[in-house]
């Protein structure tokens, strides 16, 4: 099958007023409703290829928005100073997804899909209810609890205007959808690009992990994380990259520690590579002075996922720029100089499974296990390229439950650094002020930890409540 490819094109197919419906003298033609477009196993993957591109497509969405985290400690230009309509353009984005995906979810539902065994039919919907729990996944993490939209009730949104969900509710909704997308997927498509049930597995694991965070803090839920990031390492059907310089390379944006990530391609390049570069580019994004070096701490892994210093060794401060992100410049330098590249981002990797399990069994035990110290160990020993390093030794079991959770969390800052995963440990772990700059700590409020939910989604429906903090 397919792997998901992102092009414009595809967009097209989507439309849904035929050209006829201009000449208002006779009769409408060809107008395509959700219920009369899906009825093959193509039209349906024109919404899983569609959201996606939706999602990640150059200059747009996860492709381009250094806005979305800036207020982490690690991105450059956050002062807490968070708009109305901060990261608003994701908000819709996701919610658009949804939209789409449950038109299709309850167009197979209703009326199934010609010529399609029910192995197939499964495969899809695993792959629609997979896709809807990662876009709520992604909204209640930053704007707390959602409106519920389903495949039943999605057409009469406009009518209904529902009303906010509880976090708790959020999730549970969530949860079930991931569940079910795990007796649908298969464990291997063949090809790379499409979440299978291990990539399912591996993200319901960070769902639990985060309920058992902030705001839920429901303890319950570590030994859950714990046993289902278990299940996945114990597959062996991913591995960590051996040599930390290759992490972030050609040869391994499609596995083996990638499990999905936002793919690129030369029809659907990613934004151009300038924006990561500040010696060589523009630095859109870059990552903040003082988290580079107070922050994190010297070792092989640091000069390699950010670009601390020019070609000639001089370093980035010197020149009067901050580090710019290394690990999104493995494209070519031919391309690099044409503003061209089909680099992906990250949405889940293997190192992140490996850190979800050493925080949720240490967390479960009272303590540090020999696997959990194991798990992060490996993570810290390619970082430290297996050589030994007093700046950032290896772990052992013989320090406290809470010393190895914030040891945890800080190889997270530093391993999965710009992949959009640093802002929300912040929010679950409740350490927003604790990591500020000092001269921006005057700007915090708890209200920080929930992004405003958009002016016009507020126009849209009078029974949206605004998150605290952020007026009526």
């Amino acid at each position: 099958m397919k792997r998901y490819i992102y092009f414009s094109g595809l967009l097209l197919s989507l439309i849904v007023y035929s050209c006829d419906l201009f000449d208002l003298s006779e009769a409408p033609k060809g107008f395509i409703t959700p219920d009369r477009y899906f009825n093959t196993p193509a039209q349906i993957e024109t919404i899983l290829t569609s959201c996606m591109y939706r999602t990640f497509h150059s200059w747009s969405g996860y492709a381009y928005n250094p806005a979305l985290h800036k207020h982490s400690d690690q991105d450059e230009g956050g002062d807490l100073i968070i708009g109305l309509n901060h990261g608003s353009d994701i908000y819709e984005i996701h919610f658009e997804n949804i939209k789409d995906i449950n038109f299709a979810l309850k167009s197979i539902i209703d009326k199934g899909l010609e010529g399609t065994s029910q192995e197939e039919t499964d495969q899809l919907i695993g792959q629609l209810k997979f896709l809807r729990a990662w876009n709520y996944f992604q909204l209640v993490r930053m704007w707390g609890g959602m409106q519920i939209l389903t495949e039943d009730n999605t057409e009469e949104y406009f009518i209904q205007l529902p009303k906010r969900s509880s976090i708790q509710e959020t999730y549970s909704f969530i949860i079930q959808d991931f569940e079910e997308a795990i007796n649908k997927l298969p464990e291997d498509w063949g090809t790379f690009g499409r979440p299978n049930k291990w990539v399912a597995k591996s993200l319901l694991a960070k769902t639990y992990l985060t309920m058992a965070t902030a705001p839920l803090n429901d303890a319950s839920y570590y030994p859950k994380a714990a046993s289902l990031a278990k299940e996945v390492i114990n597959s062996q059907k991913y591995k960590l990259v051996e040599d930390i310089r290759d992490v972030f390379s050609k040869s391994t944006e499609e596995g083996p520690e990638m499990m999905w990530s936002f793919v690129a391609n030369d029809e659907c390049p990613s934004t151009d590579p300038h924006i990561w570069s500040t010696i060589y580019g523009w630095g859109d994004y870059s990552a903040d002075q003082v988290w580079a070096d107070s922050t994190y701490n010297e070792q092989p892994r640091k000069h390699i996922y950010l670009e601390t210093h020019d070609k000639n060794g001089i370093p980035a401060n010197e020149l009067g720029r901050n580090p710019g992100i290394q690990k999104y410049l493995y494209d070519t330098q031919e391309n690099f100089d044409r503003g061209f590249t089909t680099i992906n981002i990250p949405i889940i990797r293997y190192a992140d499974v490996l850190l979800i399990f050493a925080e949720a069994d240490n967390m479960s035990n009272g303590g540090p296990t020999q696997a959990a110290v194991d798990a992060i160990n490996s993570v810290i020993n390619r970082a430290n390229d297996y050589q030994p390093n007093p700046n950032y030794p290896l772990l052992t079991t013989d320090i406290t439950q809470e010393a190895f959770d914030k040891a945890v969390i800080h190889e997270r800052n530093l391993e999965l650094c710009f992949e959009y995963d640093r802002w929300h440990d912040i929010v679950r772990k409740r350490i927003l002020y604790e990591v500020t700059r000092e001269e921006y700590k005057q700007n915090f409020s708890e209200s920080d930890y929930l992004f405003p939910i958009p002016e016009s989604e507020i126009r849209l429906n009078p029974n949206i409540e605004q998150n605290p903090g952020y007026g009526k």
